[in-house]
């Protein structure tokens, strides 16, 4: 049986840049990853907020409503009375009912409201973790790049993108 010899081709020498740029592309990754992570944490709070503000608002409405069929029933029963003596007490607790309503509504509106804000501060946030995200991909990808055509522009290239992203993550977090 004939012998059959595998020559693998090492170059014996070592590609230093290649290193630092695997050493790069390691490092993008574990940012775009703690980026990638924290814009998911963004849009899954901004949607909690907003659900919180929905919330809010429908409890809003059913306030407003009770607030106007209590108006209603006083402005009723005032109407159709012919004794009006015998329906005042209805009448001052429907309108105490009502303006009950109506205080408690304007608090459930300052809350919704500021629940809104807090949404479109998360949804904010969000984005710039998006942009970064984006940009940390490109550098990753751009940094990779260095291994197929063995062109330094690659990784500066790659390096600026994640640089970039980095900035904008960075941004997330103190938005």
């Amino acid at each position: 049986m004939a012998e059959v010899e595998i020559h693998a081709s090492h170059d014996s020498g070592v590609d230093e840049f290649g290193r630092r740029v695997g050493v790069l592309v390691g490092v993008i990754g574990i940012l775009l990853a703690v980026v990638t992570i924290s814009s998911h944490r963004a849009h899954t709070a901004a949607v909690i907020e907003r659900t919180r503000a929905n919330d809010q608002w429908a409890f809003f409405q059913s306030k407003k409503l009770r607030q106007h069929l209590a108006e209603l029933g006083a402005n009723l029963s005032e109407a159709l009375t012919t004794e009006p003596a015998r329906v005042q007490s209805l009448i001052e607790k429907l309108n105490n009912d009502r303006d009950r309503y109506a205080r408690d509504a304007e608090a459930i509106q300052k809350t919704a409201q500021a629940k809104e804000a807090d949404s479109d501060h998360e949804e904010l946030r969000a984005g710039r973790f998006d942009l970064g995200e984006g940009f940390l991909e490109l550098g990753l990808v751009l940094s990779s790049l260095y291994f197929l055509a063995k062109r330094r522009f690659f990784p500066m290239l790659g390096g600026a993108a994640a640089v970039i992203g980095t900035a904008l993550g960075i941004a997330g977090f103190f938005t």
